[in-house]
């Protein structure tokens, strides 16, 4: 077990909201709030995982299934089951481990990793805790000459694909953060910071590890020419600087050899643009409802671009996932797999890569099981015919 995890009692966490209230009870409110909260009225960040419940199955009877095949493939690469680990930002604030962590424990489950600009540890240093596929998701924080070092570096380290996120023109407003102080935590001012010390030093297992750990990370993938590393704190300000525009995209294509993804659709004249402008995939994602809130949850989004790509690139989604089912459910209607960020988040704030590896293993095996009590005997045969129309209200 890698050094800092913790051990878990696996009888007591059964599934994915187990360990939501484990973070919750090791985490400071303000680290908690940010990994688990949402845009404004957070409508769309309980509408991702609410669309999930319109959609019934119609399993078929009197059906054995011996062999379950699991696999899929992803440009070109195998995954041991239809779920990759999303990029999440600040992670190493959850957890020491944070995106080394998780990138070894989706290598050791058979599953690919995409590491977010927005990270504490080197590109170099994830890609190679990771057996398995590793992507690199682009902000243009610090313009292009930081994003043109980063992508060379991490083209030499061995990312296999690039995912560009275009729905963060701007951050998105989410109110838990400024009523927490999180960014007076992250700054320098410690008068800034008394207000909110009370409820960190009732964390003292989170607060050990955080200051052993040097305190808040800078952001080691984006380096400022003649500055060096960006401040966390600067993120916010910097994303309002760095939007992503279909010029930026074509610019992107001659800097990066491999397979771009563009991340962050739900329209399908969006994803179609993306599949002409020579994008290998598309997420359709509304950033975990934290982004624009009232927009659509992914889940009902899915089939538009689904049918405006018509084959054309793969297509991938996020939003809401938190059981197997739900990741069953989204390969049923057209996605070649999901992205999950809470769901392996909260494990990872909970007890490092024990944590990550727990919430993939109850993850497939939720997905196993949904496919034998289905009675389909491989993620390559689920279609629309395992799925109830009439009450499926996002099939309409």
């Amino acid at each position: 077990m890698a050094k800092g995890n913790h051990v878990l009692n696996t009888s007591q966490v059964v599934n994915i909201e187990d360990l939501r209230r484990l973070a919750q009870r090791r985490l400071p409110r303000s680290v908690f709030d940010y990994l688990d909260g949402g845009a404004e009225a957070e409508l769309t960040l309980a509408e991702n995982c609410r669309a999930f419940r319109d959609v019934i199955f119609r399993p078929r009877g009197a059906v054995a299934v011996g062999d379950c095949s699991l696999k899929t493939c992803v440009l070109g690469h195998e995954l041991s089951f239809p779920a990759m680990l999303a990029p999440v930002g600040y992670s190493r604030l959850m957890h020491p481990g944070g995106e080394v962590a998780a990138a070894r424990a989706a290598g050791l489950a058979g599953t690919g990793y995409i590491l977010s600009t927005i990270s504490g540890h080197k590109l170099e240093d994830v890609r190679a805790a990771s057996q398995g596929p590793v992507w690199y998701q682009l902000y243009l924080l610090g313009g292009r000459e930081a994003a043109e070092g980063a992508l060379d570096r991490a083209r030499r380290a061995g990312f296999s694909a690039l995912v560009i996120t275009v729905d963060t023109a701007v951050a998105g407003m989410r109110e838990r953060d400024p009523r927490n102080g999180m960014k007076e935590l992250l700054g320098t001012s410690l008068f800034a910071k008394i207000p909110y010390v009370p409820n960190i030093l009732t964390h003292p297992r989170w607060l050990t590890s955080f200051l052993l750990d040097g305190g808040v990370p800078k952001l080691q993938n984006v380096i400022l020419p003649g500055q060096g590393p960006l401040e966390l704190i600067d993120v916010a300000a910097a994303l309002a600087r760095a939007a992503v525009t279909w010029e930026d995209l074509r610019w992107i294509r001659q800097q990066w050899p491999g397979p771009i993804v563009v991340k962050g659709l739900l329209r399908g004249d969006d994803a179609k643009r993306a599949a002409d402008e020579g994008a290998a995939a598309v997420v359709v994602s509304n950033h975990g409802g934290r982004q624009l809130d009232s927009v659509s949850a992914s889940l009902r989004a899915l089939p538009e671009v689904v049918a405006a790509v018509n084959g054309q690139v793969e297509i991938l989604m996020d939003g809401g996932i938190r059981r197997g089912s739900d990741i069953v459910k989204a390969i049923c209607l057209g996605a070649r797999a999901v992205l999950i960020g809470r769901a392996y988040a909260y494990g990872l704030a909970a007890a490092g890569q024990a944590g990550v590896d727990r919430a993939l293993e109850i993850l497939r095996c939720d997905v196993e099981r949904t496919l034998r009590l289905l009675g389909c005997a491989s993620v390559a045969g689920l279609d629309r015919s395992y799925l109830e129309t009439p009450r499926a209200s996002v099939l309409d």
